[in-house]
This record gives structure tokens, sequence and C-alpha cells, in this order.
């Protein structure tokens, strides 16, 4: 016996824990279509990083295009939007101006260059046994503390929902507070659902006391 961990427990143990919801945001600095960009910039308001496979593809296009129409109603939110992949920033800049020539759409928004792949493996959007340098469509809800709230996962042939991307922004704005949670579906305006607690459950004799809205009782 050598006191030695056989190779597969090495791996095991020294391979990085995948960021998680409730984690803190990895930092970084990169260039961007819109200058030098820190995650620290965002510091104070809700961001939500999203990466995509590769510029001018079809996929990513769309997602662009919805993103940057729905792109005044996250800002009312007080949500900003940045666009991360492996391209470089010719690439993007070069794409962006494809889309505005052939779509009449501007990106208000950042787009980040990772060709180093230091932020997409930070993130967990490509992981070190990748076969090529496409990173997942992979959206991350931070903060204003710098804390991812929620994450999304997608496979590289199938397109996000902006709608839905702006729903889900809106949603953890709404239960930050902590006096509510939101049910399927919701949008703004529509009413909230009472955290349940152990109090609620021991004592309320209302036979729906496990879902009921904000306003009930």
């Amino acid at each position: 016996m050598t006191g030695e961990l056989p190779s597969e427990s090495r791996i095991a143990v020294s391979a990085p824990r995948p960021l998680r919801i409730g984690d803190a945001a990895p930092v970084f600095s990169a260039r961007s279509t819109q200058g030098q960009v820190e995650l620290s910039d965002y510091r104070g308001r809700w961001l939500v990083l999203f990466s995509h496979p590769a510029d001018f593809t079809p996929v990513c296009t769309s997602e662009f295009i919805a993103l940057a129409r729905l792109a005044p109603q996250f800002e009312a939110l007080g949500v900003a939007l940045l666009g991360l992949s492996v391209d470089s920033l010719f690439s993007h800049l070069g794409w962006l101006r494809a889309i505005r020539g052939a779509f009449g759409v501007d990106v208000p928004f950042p787009v980040v260059e990772d060709t180093s792949l230091v932020i997409s493996r930070a993130y967990g959007m490509l992981d070190e046994t990748a076969q090529d340098s496409s990173t997942v469509r992979a959206s991350y809800f931070i903060d204003p503390e710098g804390i991812v709230r929620a994450i999304s996962w997608y496979p590289m042939s199938v397109g996000r929902s902006a709608r839905e991307m702006l729903r889900l922004a809106a949603a953890l704005k709404r239960v930050e507070p902590g006096d509510a949670v939101t049910p399927e579906g919701w949008e703004p305006g529509d009413p909230v659902l009472r955290p349940l607690s152990d109090e609620t459950a021991l004592a309320d004799e209302d036979p729906a006391w496990f879902c009921r809205t904000l306003d009930q009782g």
C-alpha cells in the first residue's frame, strides 16, 4: 500500500465543482463590442450573462434578434444583458453589423470575446474534455450582489425563448424580498403565492393551506 489514491479517485477529487445556484459568479475582465467590461461593472443591478455557440449561425442569430427587440423591457426591469462566445471581437463586430444589415436590428448590449476560454470554463459553459470550443447555450441570472440566482442550459440545436428569459428575470426580482413565491407561468401583475412555513402547516385548517395566493387569509 502506497497510500496513493487510484487514478479515478484523484481525478474526482481534483475536478472543480460545477457552478451552482447560490454561488458567487466568477469574476472576469474581457474585451467586448462596447469596450472593456468587468463583472464588477454590473454590481448593484441584475445581470443576465448568456453564452452562444458561435457567431454567424442561424439559431444564435434568431436569439440575438429576439433579445435585441426585448432589450428595452429588460432595461425597464433594471436587468442588464451581456452576451458571450469564444469567437473573437472582430467576429462579433462583423456579425452584429451583418444582423443590422440583413434584419434591420441593432444589438444594444455588449458581446464579450472569450478566445482564451477562461470565462467559459469558469462558468462551466465548456469543460476540460470538450471536443471543440463551442459553448452550450447557457444563461446565468446574477443578482446585484454578484450571486448566481438561476441557470439554464440548452443544446446547440435548440434556441432559447427570449421572453422566458425576461419572465424569469422578473420572477427572480419579485421573490427577492422573501415575501412571496411565484407559481407556474407567473407573469408580472399575476397573483403570487404565500411561502410555506412550519407554522402554517401546523396551525392552518384550510384544506388548501399548502398552496394559497398571498392575499388569501
